[in-house]
């Protein structure tokens, strides 16, 4: 039967049976006696096994079988769920992702299970796991590589011959990264400045564009040459932090001759089949609805999407002024047309931050593990919509940062337990909009930053100077240990607070034009904040006016607007509040905070104009002069010149030409 027709279908089906196999075995692990969750395993590894069965791919039935037997045991009472049991489960899944993995890029599926499959049968039958790990495990070790590097190119060889010459040492460096080691281009880059200290780099395998994109797994070599000692080229190596292993040896020009040749040989034997098996590999893959398309491109045309709302909104208002029917007629029908076109657009580049979470409740039950704690983890707002430029590049920085909050932050059971707080430690990832900005915020409710050991350290390793300490605020002393005279293990080991490379993460979120804060309390916890651009420039916004200046609010960090008397504003710490819904919420008085002058009947006017903005549970009342109206505008920025405007995130060009400031409301919330 011919079931290439159906493998998309099998593939999404897989998936989603996978997802469940993953969330289920979390859930289990907390209620292990919970029948709901035993039976929604079961069914799920029961289908994905039919499926598999049916399309041919029977190494991927035969583990899912397997691990179908281990829940019909535990069904029927025969085993019992033990905390060391789900991590062979786990493995087992991780497997079975491995494969549906292969499937889609064109394979057959096909992997060696023997080591996860004898697991499983022991966990079946009762027995004692055998003591190895999963080969999963140990296929994740790095390895280290001794082997030559191939193709070198002429004009390399020539540069290696002639440094030989001249009594330089050529050397081939093979670095192996730690396996959890996160923004691999950046460290490559630490690396590449370490080495051209000490002589010069002929080539790398993989290329610089690849290391630089992260194209790589955990491991690159070099040939590099130099007059310096094997020696003092690995201590220089290895002073760079996250390092597993570094391998250097000569490199032989001849030697490296007499390899290559062979390996043409060998090549030239073998050419004939190579290319029937990638032929026969290439038209098993799968035939995808979708196309892959340049982010460059969804660029342009965004950009033109916003030169045609700019358009659209001076139809608008012409139409209205002209007042002609016909005219109104064709805008509105152009109107409702491009609003169909900016949705799609704007699917097109969004996702929901959900892709990044998903993976992150496994991982911070393994991190514990390791460390011998226990956490719950906690997500809020993973509906929450994100550029897909910024998705691809949030999710190290944010796994960097939930290591760092389990590892330095929550503490272990016991001192937890001492300290009066519940033996589990709770993480919270929560991601929402406000404004033209995502947030999202990691919290623990650990031991905190100790702000005294940040500061004297800062001031020992010459961060800051004693005068410079005096004048921070708590959240600058936080902040201090993002900078890069904390980034290497020796010096933050000590600190009861964060650890490595949070210089990195800091540098990778201000490159996507965004910024990350840090608020800690004693052994209450951390809140680490990231806030990050919209970068999508067409938002709904509040047209308000001041005097006759026009401004504009997100709607998306809007709560209501209301008119209230000036009798019903108070007085409390110094500032005019209002009593909003039962809570008491500070004013800000726009024409004050952009220097515009009140109207003349400002004083005498009894009642007040307000726009209530949010940023996550803070509020502040915006006083203005009078509502406009809702409209959809393009955000532009200011320009390079402007980039410290206070409370103002940019302009847009409205239908009559005017040019409307956009308010940063987050800015004014305090």
């Amino acid at each position: 039967m011919d079931t290439s027709g159906y493998l998309t279908v099998f593939i999404d089906e897989s998936n989603e049976h996978l997802e469940v196999l993953y969330n289920q075995l979390l859930a289990l692990e907390k209620q292990p006696e919970e029948t709901a969750i035993i039976e929604e395993i079961f069914r799920a590894a029961h289908t994905l096994k039919g499926m598999s069965a049916t399309m041919g791919y029977h190494d991927l039935a035969s583990l899912t079988h397997k691990l179908e037997n281990v829940f019909d045991a535990i069904k029927e009472g025969k085993i019992s769920v033990q905390s060391e049991m789900i991590d062979v489960l786990f493995a087992a899944v991780d497997y079975l992702h491995e494969m549906v993995e292969d499937i889609s890029a064109g394979g057959n599926g096909s992997k060696d299970v023997t080591d996860v499959v004898e697991q499983l049968k022991c966990l079946e039958q009762g027995e004692t796991l055998p003591h190895e790990k999963p080969q999963l495990e140990a296929s994740q070790e790095p390895a280290v590589h001794s082997q030559q590097m191939k193709n070198i190119d002429e004009f390399a060889m020539t540069i290696l011959q002639e440094s030989k010459e001249r009594g330089y040492t050529n050397y081939e460096i093979s670095i192996t990264l730690k396996e959890d080691c996160l923004l691999k281009g950046a460290r490559v880059f630490m690396i590449f400045e370490v080495l051209e200290k000490l002589g010069e780099i002929v080539k790398s395998d993989p290329s610089v564009t690849e290391l630089e994109e992260e194209q790589f797994d955990h491991t690159f070599t070099v040939l590099f040459i130099s007059e310096h000692k094997k020696e003092t080229i690995q201590i220089n190596i290895e002073k760079v932090s996250e390092i597993e292993a570094v391998e250097i040896v000569p490199f032989n020009i001849e030697q490296h001759q007499e390899k290559e040749q062979d390996s043409r040989k060998l090549a030239e034997n073998q050419g004939t089949t190579k290319v029937k098996e990638t032929k026969q590999r290439s038209s098993k893959g799968v035939a995808n609805k979708t196309i892959r398309v340049n982010i460059d491109r969804l660029d342009v045309l965004m950009n033109l999407f916003e030169e045609l709302v700019v358009d659209r909104g001076r139809l608008e208002q012409l139409a209205a002024d002209l007042d002609n029917k016909d005219l109104q007629d064709t805008v509105e029908h152009m109107s409702r047309v491009s609003s169909d076109l900016q949705s799609i657009i704007l699917t097109m580049r969004m996702v929901p931050i959900e892709q990044v979470f998903n993976r992150f409740p496994r991982m911070i039950r393994q991190v514990a593990r390791e460390l011998n704690k226990q956490v719950e983890v906690e997500i809020i707002g993973a509906e929450t919509e994100l550029d897909r430029t910024v998705i691809d590049e949030i999710g190290d920085p944010l796994v960097h940062l939930i290591r760092n909050a389990i590892d330095h932050g929550i503490e272990a059971k016991e001192a937890r337990i001492n300290k009066g707080k519940p033996e589990y430690g709770t993480l919270k990832l929560e991601a929402y909009h406000s404004g033209n900005h995502v947030f999202i915020e990691i919290e623990d409710d650990g031991a905190g930053i100790h702000k005294e050991k940040v500061l004297n350290k800062a001031i020992s390793k010459g961060v800051i100077s004693e005068g410079q300490a005096e004048l921070l605020s708590d959240q600058q002393i936080f902040e201090l240990i993002m900078s890069s005279g904390f980034s290497t293990a020796d010096q933050v080991s000590d600190i009861s607070g964060r650890g490595v490379g949070l210089d990195v993460v800091k540098n990778t979120i201000e490159s996507l034009g965004g910024k990350i804060t840090i608020d800690s309390k004693q052994d209450r916890g951390s809140v680490f904040s990231i806030q990050l651009p919209l970068t999508l420039s067409i938002i709904s916004v509040l047209l308000i006016e001041l005097q006759k200046e026009k401004y504009a609010i997100p709607l998306s960090s809007i709560i209501e607007t209301a008119i209230v008397h000036q009798d019903e504003v108070m007085h409390a710490h110094h500032t005019k509040v209002i009593d909003f819904r039962g809570k008491v919420v500070p004013l800000a008085f726009l024409n004050d905070i952009f220097a515009v002058k009140q109207p003349a009947d400002a004083e005498t006017n009894a009642y007040l104009s307000i726009v209530i903005v949010k940023k996550g549970n803070k509020m502040v009342g915006l006083v203005v002069d009078s509502f406009i109206g809702q409209q959809e505008v393009v955000l532009k920025s200011l320009g390079n010149y402007l980039t410290n405007t206070f409370a103002i995130s940019g302009a847009t060009i409205l239908g009559d030409g005017e040019v409307a400031l956009i308010i940063d409301s987050n800015a004014l919330v305090k």
